[in-house]
């Protein structure tokens, strides 16, 4: 085990821009930081809604080691097999308490670490089977009998609840870290007892977008209140991820967040 340890953490991949972002980003980000392991949110990689089983393979393939979900993750039942029985594949923790998969794992990480992941989703203006917090005290307790480095991906809508939940578990993990919303914040902070924190990773995708999708249907939705077909965008391709150093024993010392531009467009 080295003197210390590095995680990178991707936010939410949407459509195919963000998949092509990936997988011309992500294997130059694992060379330029050699981070111990790397997460990626895989929630909106398909069409920016939900996972195929191909598309799990190639983000595994392009560099992640744990892929995490969010509240399209059972958009796609071709999706459930791989949830089942590939550990690295998360769901959320509590949004369901019998669907397919898992929302935790703990993996062998390149430098000597074990390393849980775990994967939550918000309880404000989302559907969730149970409170977060209270899956993730049995989750993490469970966990710290492993291993002091935890990273939590909290997809969620509410910042207070993303900071609420970072303020219950700082001590306990080495990083509570936001996804959902695509749009990155500029809070990243290590709280008093040694875990990172940011309220939002932000979106690897197109940014020239609404959170993703094209404008023109998103507009005319607003202002006419009429239905309109959504499609993702293409336009200012951007990986935003963020890179988390810790002690050996957990303990986090730095946050910092990635955002790097990939030249020309993608098909949806």
């Amino acid at each position: 085990m080295g003197a210390g340890f590095t995680a990178l953490v991707v936010g939410d991949v949407f459509g195919g821009a963000g998949m092509r972002a990936i997988e011309d980003v992500l294997p130059r980000l694992r060379a330029e930081h050699e981070p111990d392991i790397v997460v990626v949110n895989a929630e909106n990689a398909a069409h920016g809604s939900g996972t195929t089983p191909k598309q799990a393979a190639t983000l595994l393939a392009a560099g992640a080691d744990v892929l995490t979900g969010g509240n399209h993750t059972f958009r796609r039942q071709e999706f459930f097999a791989t949830l089942e029985t590939d550990s690295r594949v998360l769901r959320p923790a509590n949004l369901t308490t019998r669907g397919p998969g898992s929302g935790s794992v703990v993996v062998d990480a390149r430098g000597g670490y074990r390393v849980g992941v775990v994967n939550l989703i918000g309880s404000i203006f989302i559907d969730a089977a149970q409170s977060p917090f209270t899956v993730a005290d049995d989750i993490v307790d469970r966990m710290r009998r492993e291993t002091p480095v935890i990273i939590v991906d909290i997809h969620a809508e509410a910042t207070s609840e993303k900071i609420a939940l970072a303020r219950h578990l700082d001590g306990r993990v080495t990083a509570v870290l936001g996804t959902h919303t695509h749009v990155p914040t500029a809070d990243e902070k290590v709280l008093a007892g040694g875990t990172a924190y940011i309220s939002d990773i932000g979106m690897t995708g197109p940014h020239d977008s609404v959170i993703g999708v094209r404008e023109e249907p998103v507009l005319r939705r607003f202002l006419t209140g009429m239905p309109a077909k959504f499609e993702p965008a293409t336009g200012d391709v951007r990986l935003q991820a963020v890179l988390v150093r810790a002690q050996p024993d957990g303990r986090a010392t730095s946050i910092e967040r990635i955002d790097v531009a990939v030249p020309g467009g993608s098909p949806a």
